[in-house]
């Protein structure tokens, strides 16, 4: 049931976020932003209301003739005296980026059109655009064609960016977002907050807000504005939002002037906190021959680094610049990988999955793991530290804030320890997990994603591997989440006596700097992790299942399946068949009838798909999905799965595009116009398991053709 907001849930919403500022955080009001909520609060309903509808435009600028809600009595007379009061002023105050947020690039180019501009515009990108208009505006005055009696300026936008900036503990958070939280749209976390301020002191709290307003602002200054902050000094920071938004602006300054005064931009980087800065300015300093200091500089960061990332850089740059080494070390690593496989090439839109299909054809177990077994693990280990301890400050808050900021250890050592210590065997381990994942199913984090048999692949783990080194990599994850939340190997295979995790990579992928950080630690910790690269072949081994279904229309969002047939080959043979009417619980229509000859009465007592769709599963797993048309018996069976809130993926191969491939030039490609052409015998046309062994006889006939072809 859809849900209604109040005709004032606005007014109400903003009244609770101001709400937020009557506790702790009131100490991180300055005497404007104080004013600003005590104003509102002395202002007749009408009144807040208008202010409140503004507050939730976002940007600087609204057009008073958008005004006019009926719920408001007189809206345009309160906007008058609003204005008179200084709520609102003239748009002629607005900055920059508020201006290119409201117009349109067809609005700036009608503006531009009324002043004598020699040069050529209409190219130009839009902040471009409004760069020139400004410069215009301030030898010509604004232009005519502007309305500016509609357009009004919130003189209060400062104040409010502000105050959600305190909120929300970024630049981005929009009121709209109550709304949404109300309408169901977004989720929130009630359970995990305290009444807390978000930032240590005013003083820090200003100087995010500042940093954070400098980086909106950044494309729209000039060349003047940029070097005169680029000499300004950083002051100290220590709060992690502050600290935050200093290295992105800071960041962003030095890059943007390193193309137009290249020693401005490099001072910049060089003082800039922040792994990404010290990166960029290394790499610079190479660049204009100043090998020496960015020598020191490496060294330093070898000998005591701030974050695996960036020692994985200097490493790798030490080593290539001053040991003369030709090649990276992920180069290296994909060359020197541990194993190579081949793979039939159907396998190739989803290779980890036909890696593990190949490894349990020869008698080993695996499992897709990626980054979702650890951070599984890492989350409901430390759930009560993550989400208890280091508490949320706003219900919309998603990641803890010492994972934000990449101070999970620094912050909850002993607390860390204490946790790994108790589990002395597995089986205590998975009792914890357990008991995490039942009292917390489902609830809202940014660690993990919530999925049917969350633990499987965890348990396993912990069964397999030593849990010291289990611990050892939690242990590194909780020093440095920032450069350990990801890049970890695709899979995960037992072979009966030990356990080892494979990074896969296909003819074409390279090997990223995350994954190359995440295996080199998994290797620290002390475990087996290879590298392994696919070949591409036509394996006669691969099975393929080769599909037919019946429906009762052709629109897999509305229609049911009403019978399945499925024929099994590995080698050209068939090695097993499949086939199952059903009652698809709605009315199947006279021509489908007599196309198909299943009639209403023939399903009436015919199984539910949720009824035997294990056994299709399990039927068709590690398998090929192989269907004439296969996008329409692949989308309809997936569906099916979907309705009952379980996954479907194989990979697919479609006999009609194939045989487009291995026959060019024939007439039709219809199945009957196939089967007629190469004299397949068929017993009864339009029904599944019938068409499904035709179906399998052209794909002995595509592999027939296509066997002597090489595949690159």
């Amino acid at each position: 049931m859809r849900k209604e907001l109040p005709e004032r849930y606005y007014l109400d919403h903003f009244h609770e976020f101001l709400s937020f500022f009557d506790a702790q955080s009131q100490a991180l009001l300055d005497q404007e932003t104080q004013r600003f909520i005590d104003d509102f609060r002395a202002l007749a309903m009408p009144q807040q209301c208008i202010v409140a509808r503004a507050a939730n435009r976002k940007y600087a600028i609204i057009n008073r003739s958008h005004f006019d809600y009926p719920e408001i009595p007189e809206p345009q007379q309160q906007l008058d005296t609003l204005i008179a009061q200084g709520w609102f002023g003239p748009v002629t105050g607005v900055d920059l980026q508020d201006f290119a947020g409201t117009v349109t690039k067809n609005d700036l180019l009608a503006y531009l059109a009324e002043y004598p501009i020699t040069q050529k515009y209409t190219t130009l990108k839009k902040t471009e655009l409004v760069n020139l208009l400004f410069a215009q505006i301030e030898d010509y005055g604004w232009p005519q064609n502007l309305p500016q009696t509609n357009y009004l300026l919130k003189t209060f936008e400062p104040a409010l960016r502000y105050l959600l900036f305190l909120y929300f503990g970024h630049s981005k958070g929009r009121l709209n977002q109550f709304s949404m939280r109300d309408l169901g749209i977004m989720r929130t976390r009630t359970d995990a907050t305290v009444v807390q301020a978000r930032f240590s002191d005013i003083e820090q709290a200003r100087l995010g807000f500042e940093y954070a307003v400098a980086l909106e602002k950044l494309p729209y200054t000039t060349q003047a504005q940029r070097l005169n902050a680029a000499s300004a000094s950083i002051p100290e920071l220590y709060d992690p939002v502050a600290l935050d938004y200093a290295q992105r602006y800071l960041h962003k300054l030095g890059v943007r002037l390193l193309e137009t005064d290249r020693a401005a931009g490099l001072s910049v980087l060089a003082q800039a906190p922040g792994d990404e800065s010290k990166e960029k300015w290394l790499r610079e300093c190479y660049k204009d021959g100043d090998k020496e200091a960015v020598k020191t500089g490496l060294e330093q960061i070898i000998d005591n680094p701030p974050s695996d990332s960036l020692l994985a850089f200097a490493e790798d740059f030490y080593a290539r610049k001053y040991h003369k080494k030709r090649t990276s070390e992920v180069t290296d690593m994909l060359r020197n990988a541990s194993t190579t496989l081949q793979l039939d090439i159907s396998q190739n839109q989803s290779v980890e999955q036909g890696v593990v299909a190949w490894y349990k054809r020869h008698d080993q177990l695996a499992w897709r793991t990626e980054n979702r077994t650890w951070r599984t693990l890492f989350g409901l280990t430390f759930w009560p530290v993550l989400f208890e301890m280091d508490t949320l400050v706003t219900e919309f808050d998603r990641r803890p804030q010492a994972l934000k900021f990449n101070t999970f250890y620094q912050t909850f050592g002993p607390q860390i320890d204490a946790i790994l210590a108790r589990f002395e065997s597995p089986q205590a381990w998975i009792l914890h997990l357990t008991k995490m994942a039942s009292a917390h199913y489902g609830k809202v984090n940014s660690v993990f994603m919530w999925r049917r048999n969350q633990l499987d692949t965890v348990q396993v783990l912990l069964e397999h591997a030593p849990l010291e080194s289990i611990k050892d990599m939690l242990l590194m994850m909780c020093k440095d989440f920032a450069s350990l939340k990801d890049g970890f190997p695709d899979i995960m295979v037992y072979d009966g006596e030990t356990l080892r995790f494979e990074e896969i990579k296909a003819p074409g992928d390279v090997l990223r700097r995350n994954q190359l950080i995440a295996i080199k630690r998994l290797q620290e910790a002390g475990f087996t992790v290879q590298i392994t690269q696919v070949e591409w072949f036509h394996d006669p081994m691969q099975p393929y299942v080769v599909v037919d279904i019946e429906t009762t229309g052709g629109n897999n969002g509305y229609h049911r399946i009403t019978e399945v047939g499925m024929v099994k080959m590995v080698a050209g043979e068939i090695i097993d068949t499949w086939q199952s009417l059903f009652n698809p619980r709605r009315h199947i229509p006279s021509n489908i009838t007599r196309l198909t000859g299943i009639s209403n009465e023939m399903v009436a007592d015919a199984p539910l798909f949720g009824e035997r769709a294990q056994e299709i599963a399990e039927f068709t797993e590690d398998c090929v999905f192989v269907a004439h048309n296969v996008n329409f018996d692949y989308g309809f069976i997936r569906q099916e799965f979907a309705r009952l809130e379980q996954s479907f993926r194989r990979p697919k191969l479609c006999t009609v595009v194939q045989m487009r491939r291995a026959c060019p030039g024939l007439r039709s490609y219809s199945l009957a116009a196939l089967t007629d052409h190469f004299g397949i015998a068929m017993e009864q046309h339009h029904r599944a398991l019938s068409d499904a062994r035709a179906a399998a006889q052209l794909l002995t006939i595509i592999h027939e053709k296509t066997s002597s072809v090489a595949v690159n």
